[in-house]
């Protein structure tokens, strides 16, 4: 084959490229040129054949005959898939309108919660979900023989790690850290071996608060916090808590708080079971055996400590009954909570 011929067969193949309509038709083409057994693998082959100062040329015509060939056949290819598909954009088309998202329930309580705080000079801390048993339990002053330390109540890794059964690790954590005084709160989520039902989960989220000074604090100190806390969050209704004995390990005196219902004003309603009050944290003096874990003096500080569930808090503010919703992302409920 003369140079000549080669470039007659090159501006063949484009002409049938650019007549072709149909996939099919394209597919044909590419075939009958660019295929195994197509006229440019042949020509290739019979390289040996032409004449050795044609060669370069012949080697140039062919190279160019393949690429303009195989882009013109692209482009055939792209024109039918989007004929198929039909415009990326339809002018006469409405309008559509994107509604922005809005955030779970319990991550508006957390953030609202360490916004309440910080104008009360706390801080937030954080802290691994998997603690080590002196963390989570021993230095909180919980005795060996205590029921959360069973398998069947918590999630335990190996003998000394498990999954943190509350914020107060976090606690224990910083004081070590850090000499008094020490201000913060420690949200974040903790996990135990609990019913999934209306109002328990086996993971959860809590919010727990550590105040230790070299200067005496007391329980009207706990006190006055928790109401500015209670009024932010729940509302003006909400214009008192009220304390009732208890006991923890790492607290000495142990006291349940429990806000005024935020619906009724405490008159009494179905949220707070005609009670006026509803159940919120515990709370109480940090025991002195817990400054000593950490390495403080019992006798030269002070403080308190305070937790809640945060999914708890949520449920009682946007009035939610069943704890699931929280986690199912549901953006019917979430539309709701925003």
């Amino acid at each position: 084959m003369t140079i000549a011929e080669l470039i007659a067969k090159k501006d063949e193949a484009l002409q049938e490229a650019a007549a072709a309509q149909t996939p099919e038709e394209v597919e044909q083409v590419r075939i009958k040129y660019l295929g195994r057994n197509g006229l440019l693998p042949a020509i290739v082959k019979g390289f040996k054949d032409v004449p050795k100062e044609d060669r370069p040329a012949f080697g140039k015509i062919t190279n160019q005959w393949r690429q303009e060939l195989e882009a013109a056949l692209a482009g055939k290819k792209a024109d039918g898939d989007t004929a198929a598909t039909g415009p990326a954009f339809d002018p006469s088309l409405p309008g559509r309108w994107f509604v922005p998202g809005s955030k779970n329930p319990i991550s508006r309580v957390m953030e609202e919660t360490a916004a309440i705080f910080s104008r009360l000079g706390f801080s937030v801390a954080d802290g691994p979900d998997i603690e080590t048993k002196f963390n989570n339990f021993t230095a909180l002053n919980t005795p060996a023989h205590h029921p959360s330390m069973d398998p069947t109540d918590t999630l335990w890794l190996t003998d000394e790690l498990l999954l943190r059964t509350q914020t107060s690790p976090v606690q224990i954590r910083t004081m070590t850290a850090n000499k008094p005084p020490v201000r913060i709160i420690t949200p974040g989520r903790t996990y135990r071996r609990d019913t999934t039902d209306a109002t328990h989960s086996a993971n959860f989220h809590q919010i727990e608060g550590l105040y230790v000074d070299v200067k005496p604090v007391s329980l009207a100190d706990l006190k006055s916090t928790l109401t500015y806390y209670a009024q932010e969050m729940m509302g003006p209704r909400c214009k008192a808590i009220r304390f009732r004995p208890h006991f923890f390990p790492f607290t000495e005196p142990s006291v349940e708080v429990d806000f005024q219902c935020h619906v009724c004003g405490g008159k009494g309603c179905r949220v707070c079971k005609n009670s006026g009050w509803i159940e919120v944290a515990g709370a109480g003096l940090v025991d002195p055996r817990v400054y000593r874990f950490v390495g403080y003096d019992p006798d030269q500080v002070w403080g308190f400590a305070f937790g809640m569930g945060v999914e708890r808090i949520a449920m009682i503010k946007y009035g939610i009954p069943d704890i699931r919703w929280l986690y199912e992302n549901d953006v019917r409920f979430l539309d709701q909570v925003k």
